[in-house]
């Protein structure tokens, strides 16, 4: 199949991307209006971009009605702050729900019943048990798209949060403890294992597998297509609080 990118909408073109650049590392990102009103969202538009000074980028979609600014972006924009949070599977249900399009005025802290952990240096408060966390002040804020409503985002980490026992010598982190939650297309993933090459045995043992679903039962675990699942706006948000 070769499809022309300038015959696409934004949504249409949204579906191949997400579905294509697999798995994506999920920011759990956590904001502070300038009222004092704390923000979480999970931005799977999110990668490292810079060592020195260390910098991520975050990409912000509008709202699901593709016009309104969400309130992570506005928050980033009006005080140039953010934290983004790892997000691993112990916490991927509060995670998923924090996606719901809540009011600007909610807490989502409160709202999902998450515990709030001071930050050093920025105002927006970390997620409370999150095993990594970096604290980032904005470098730039690009518009992208024909549009202009897409933003990157780049963000300079000023501290690192690693906990205590993931942080090993030579200044490595223990990856084989942090089962992370990653993005496909409208589901997750988790991360449970590790490779080295060549791969040659193992591939031929995995040949024509396919992904098994975690939450389905029985046969319906080995059998599992995107085509089960609900679909998703272009902003990412979920329909409903936890769902």
């Amino acid at each position: 199949m070769i499809i022309d990118a300038a015959e696409l909408d934004a949504a249409s073109a949204y579906k191949l991307l997400i579905g294509s650049v697999i798995p994506r590392a999920v920011a759990w990102v956590s904001t502070v209006s300038p009222e004092g009103v704390a923000n979480l969202a999970p931005i799977s538009f999110f990668t490292p971009v810079g060592r020195k000074p260390p910098m991520v980028s975050i990409t912000l979609q509008p709202r699901s009605d593709g016009v309104t600014m969400k309130d992570t972006f506005v928050n980033v924009r009006d005080t140039g702050e953010f934290v983004t949070n790892l997000a691993t599977l112990p916490q991927a249900d509060a995670m998923h729900a924090s996606a719901f399009e809540f009011d600007p005025g909610v807490d989502e802290f409160e709202a999902l019943g998450l515990e709030k952990e001071p930050s050093e240096v920025v105002r927006p408060p970390r997620v409370k048990d999150a095993p990594i966390a970096f604290e980032c002040v904005v470098d730039r804020i690009i518009p992208v798209g024909d549009d202009g409503v897409d933003h990157v985002v780049w963000g300079r980490v000023v501290r690192f949060h690693i906990r205590d026992d993931l942080y090993l010598e030579r200044g490595r982190i223990d990856t084989a403890a942090l089962p992370a939650v990653a993005r496909l297309a409208g589901e997750y993933t988790v991360v449970d294992n590790v490779f080295t090459t060549p791969l040659d045995e193992v591939l031929k043992a995995r040949h024509g597998h396919r992904m098994r679903s975690l939450d389905a039962q029985g046969a319906q675990s080995a059998g599992w297509c995107p085509l089960d699942g609900k679909d998703r706006s272009p902003s990412g948000a979920a329909s409903a609080s936890g769902t």
